[in-house]
């Protein structure tokens, strides 16, 4: 026994120092070797050269730790991990996206390869206590670590619902234990399957879970939907100003929330909707019905503690009556305001000391929310990089499904305020229809002003850069 005992702990030791030895390597390697290294690719203006940089950080490192006794997809693992620290993560985001989705799919054909039919057939109830046994251990563990953060009942219920199933590092351990002859081969299938079943079942229990939470909201009392919950209370009474205040949450109001969500940043929406107020509380999105412009209610949001107010409501007259508000209550809060014209965003500049922007695209298309959020992201601190990275994926999802390739051009031009010049098929017809009246949804935009930081900028009478869209 004592013989065993002294065996097993210097294998147990010899484990932590190899492990130890891993794991600072990996760690200096990435903070101080990756960067260096991408920039010396990176000047060599190769694609080929900067994937190929890519593949090596990650065979590398696979290597690496396989060859110190632990897992190959630990190393691999990590290499992700580092990469996405360096100066060079979107590019490199990028640039595996079409090996990303591959893989992806890759993994999940051999998961199904997994589940064996028969197996599960012969060994029904024991198949199901190990699949039960596992969402319901996750999703329970998952759900008051969930609530200990803070996060309010429905959503806590969602996420451990979301998380329940097994890792894919499950595959790893268990294949690694039937070939160190821990477990048998039955008991590795039976378990295997068992995983793969639970991550079959995530489309439903995500469905689920959105239905269990929105029942949750839906019956809770109207002070859910007026910030008096603890969602509300959370963001608003902390003494630190990292929140932004989002009046308005229309087409603008949303995709500006949208693209804080991306960064991270936490906001109080308000509308003065009931409708979309509720509907936004629904998803539980923190959105709340009040009205801004009253003293009580911008008091009882801590608007005073934020770092920026964002209002993006499309009336002229309900616009200037929020900005007036606002700038009477905090006179030296930053304030972003949509216009809605050149006018009116000359007269919030000069007035009222905000920075306003005139959307150039017309209003049913959400496109035009893109310039605004950026804008927005840049003056809260945001590096451009990143900004731009962000607003690509937004333009891209927006996108999708719409025919792609037919309307990025429209939509990338009309963003930098550059008519598209008419094709020599559709002179004659332009020139019948001109004098034509125009519907309204087609009425172009003569002189959008945007003011950041004291700059005005002729947004459509001069093509801005493509890195500041």
């Amino acid at each position: 026994i004592l013989a065993g005992s002294g065996s097993l702990a210097s294998a147990l030791g010899s484990a932590v120092v190899k492990a130890a030895m891993a794991l600072s390597g990996i760690a200096l390697a990435g903070r101080f070797a990756l960067n260096p290294l991408f920039k010396t690719v990176a000047a060599a203006n190769s694609q080929e050269a900067f994937l190929g940089m890519i593949l090596l950080t990650a065979l590398g490192m696979s290597f690496l730790t396989e060859g110190l006794g632990l897992s190959n997809t630990l190393g691999a693992f990590l290499a992700g991990v580092c990469l996405s620290e360096t100066k060079y993560r979107y590019q490199v985001e990028a640039d595996i996206a079409p090996f990303r989705g591959i893989l992806l799919g890759l993994f999940f054909v051999t998961v199904g390869f997994e589940i064996d039919v028969r197996l599960i057939a012969n060994n029904l109830p024991v198949v199901s206590a190990i699949v039960a046994g596992i969402l319901g251990l996750k999703a329970g563990i998952l759900t008051l670590l969930s609530r200990a953060f803070g996060l309010s009942p429905p959503t806590a219920i969602r996420t451990g619902l979301i998380l329940s199933q097994g890792g894919e590092f499950a595959f790893v351990a268990f294949g690694l234990a039937r070939s160190l002859g821990i477990l048998d081969p039955p008991t590795t299938k039976m378990l295997l399957t068992s995983v793969s079943l639970t991550m079959a079942l995530t489309p439903f229990l995500d469905e689920m879970g959105g239905k269990f939470a929105k029942k949750m909201e839906e019956g809770t009392d109207f002070t859910h939907y007026m910030g008096a919950d603890q969602d509300a209370t959370e963001i608003t009474t902390d003494e630190a100003s990292d929140f932004v205040v989002v009046v308005g949450y229309g087409v603008v109001g949303k995709v500006v929330c949208d693209l804080l969500d991306r960064k991270l940043i936490k906001y109080v929406g308000m509308e003065c909707d009931p409708k979309k107020a509720i509907q936004a509380r629904n998803k539980g999105l923190p959105v709340f019905y009040g009205d801004v412009g009253r003293t009580e209610v911008a008091e009882a949001f801590n608007v005073g503690k934020a770092k920026a107010v964002i209002v993006t409501i499309s009336d002229k007259a309900e616009a200037t009556r929020a900005v007036i508000a606002l700038r009477r209550m905090y006179p030296d809060k930053p304030i972003f305001a949509r216009a809605t014209d050149a006018d009116h965003a000359q007269r919030l500049q000069s007035t009222l000391d905000v920075a306003a922007m005139v959307p150039i695209l017309p209003e049913d298309n959400i496109l035009l929310t893109l310039p605004f959020g950026g804008a927005v992201l840049r003056s809260l601190g945001a590096p451009p990089e990143e900004v731009n990275y962000i607003l690509a994926e937004k333009r891209r999802e927006l996108l999708s499904g719409k025919e792609l390739e037919k309307y990025e051009e429209e939509a990338v031009l009309a963003q930098l305020g550059v008519e598209k010049p008419e094709e020599d098929g559709d002179d004659e017809e332009a020139s019948d229809n001109e004098d034509e009246p125009k519907p309204v949804g087609e009425k172009k935009e003569s002189a959008g002003n945007i003011k950041l930081y004291g700059e005005v900028k002729a947004s459509s009478s001069k093509t801005a850069p493509a890195g500041e869209e």
